[in-house]
């Protein structure tokens, strides 16, 4: 376990562009090795049978072959065209060979076959490298042939050294071939690593050039989906503070001028303000603060919802919708009446987030009723596995030229700029209403006034 640990250690210091070398390299030489083992294993097993069979039928054309006189024993005429063999005939005296050539050796078993006992001996003598068989030659006898294997052992060894020279020629190409193929192959990464190396250096969110249709170029595009997003977030983030800024920068003024005007009052020598000047002055601080305390909130709250969240909980829509209609009735500063109608419906999400934007849709609607309207609030259902939050005030509804931009941070109509408000509340209703799956819809209302549509997916 300890050296598998720290092979793979070392394995990971090693580069991706050595390590496909090193594999391809390797698998070449597994499959190189496999097949010169088995060419190796079926030649030689080819060169012994047919030394075998070689045997075989010289022992039977001599078996089968005249015999002549030699001295005082009768010769088998094969025997005499064997020159590269050893031959002899054994038989209860021992063994006799032709013309004084080099007898061929013997055991016990080839003695069997002379007396009958077996009809074949083939075996190999390792001392002196000859294959020897022996089969029976009339009656007490038998005939001994044996080959060297001197030739088949010459072959072999020949063919060791090509199938080593091929192999190591097939190791040495594929080591280069895997080389120039690592090259390639990892181009496309080497440009992920230097694309990434300048984002964090630099903060440069340029797409990387794309090239051909396989996984790395498919990598590529989805490197740069993520540098477009990042792109898009830093994008949304610049808006988010210039426009942050912008807004900030009116009630700040103000204060500051009541500020300083309250204080220059205070100085000797300086006219006094009036009660009721001075009365109006902290009025409008108080309205400016809250004005303030408004903006940052649902600047707290657009943050919140940027962030990603993963929502698994479950909601009760009705709950959500009753408890923003409470919050609205208490904030509400005219006499404005809600005509609510509320069907079941339930989903998977953020009830936090839900409540804060059917709270902004009534907060909404309020503000731009007059005394003594009506505040249309609706829950139902679709019927294709949705259900609609319809909010409908009895305003003067909102322009034609204003519905695209409704829901857009900070953007508020010309007759908005005169209410209190940020900007940001309707922004943050369609963001709560995408993060579950949803969407947003504004027009105008049977009323007259303006219609909002929260749409939301779930079940009864």
């Amino acid at each position: 376990m300890i050296g598998a640990g720290v092979v793979n250690g070392r394995l990971k210091q090693v580069s991706l562009h050595r390590r496909v070398t090193l594999l391809a390299a390797l698998c070449v030489a597994g499959a190189v090795a496999f097949v010169s083992l088995g060419a190796y294993l079926i030649v030689r097993q080819n060169l012994y049978e047919q030394l075998d069979e070689n045997l075989r039928q010289r022992a039977a054309a001599a078996v089968d072959s005249p015999t002549i006189s030699d001295q005082l024993s009768e010769i088998p005429v094969g025997l005499l065209a064997a020159s590269d063999v050893r031959i002899g005939v054994l038989d209860a005296d021992g063994l006799r060979i032709p013309y004084g050539g080099t007898p061929p050796s013997i055991n016990s078993e080839d003695l069997d076959v002379a007396d009958g006992r077996s009809p074949e001996h083939l075996w190999t003598d390792g001392r002196t490298g000859f294959r020897t068989i022996s089969v029976p030659y009339g009656e007490g006898r038998a005939i001994v042939v044996a080959q060297s294997m001197q030739p088949i052992r010459n072959t072999l060894a020949t063919l060791n050294v090509v199938l080593f020279v091929i192999g190591g020629v097939g190791v040495l190409f594929a080591a280069l071939a895997g080389t120039a193929v690592a090259r390639t192959g990892l181009r496309p990464v080497q440009r992920l690593t230097e694309a990434s190396e300048r984002v964090a250096h630099s903060g440069d969110l340029r797409p990387i050039p794309i090239s051909g249709d396989d996984e790395l170029s498919r990598l590529t595009q989805s490197f740069n989906a993520m540098l477009g997003a990042v792109a898009e977030s830093q994008e949304r983030q610049r808006r988010l503070v210039a426009d942050a800024g912008h807004e900030l920068r009116t009630p700040l003024t103000s204060m500051r001028t009541n500020l300083e005007l309250l204080l220059a009052s205070e100085r000797p020598d300086t006219p006094t303000l009036s009660e009721q000047d001075r009365t109006e002055i902290h009025a409008d601080v108080r309205a400016q603060l809250d004005e303030l305390t408004q903006l940052i909130g649902d600047l707290v709250e657009l943050a919140r919802e940027d962030a990603p969240q993963a929502v698994h909980e479950p909601v009760d829509v009705v709950e959500v919708v009753e408890r923003a209609l409470d919050r609205a009735r208490r904030r509400a500063v005219t006499d404005v009446q809600f005509d609510v109608r509320l069907q079941p419906w339930s989903l998977l999400g953020d009830s936090s987030s839900l409540e804060r934007a059917v709270l902004n849709l009534l907060d909404n609607a309020v503000k731009f009723s007059p005394g003594g309207g009506v505040v249309r609030l609706e829950l139902r259902q679709l019927g294709d596995g949705s259900a609609v939050v319809e909010v409908a005030d009895s305003g003067p509804g909102i322009a034609d030229a204003d519905l695209p931009y409704v829901f857009e941070r900070f953007y508020r109509s010309s007759e908005a700029r005169t209410l209190p408000g940020s900007g940001l509340g309707l922004a943050i209703v369609k963001q709560a209403a995408e993060r579950h799956g949803g969407s947003v819809w504004a027009g105008r209302a049977p009323e007259g006034g303006a219609l909002f549509l929260l749409r939301l997916p779930g079940r009864p």
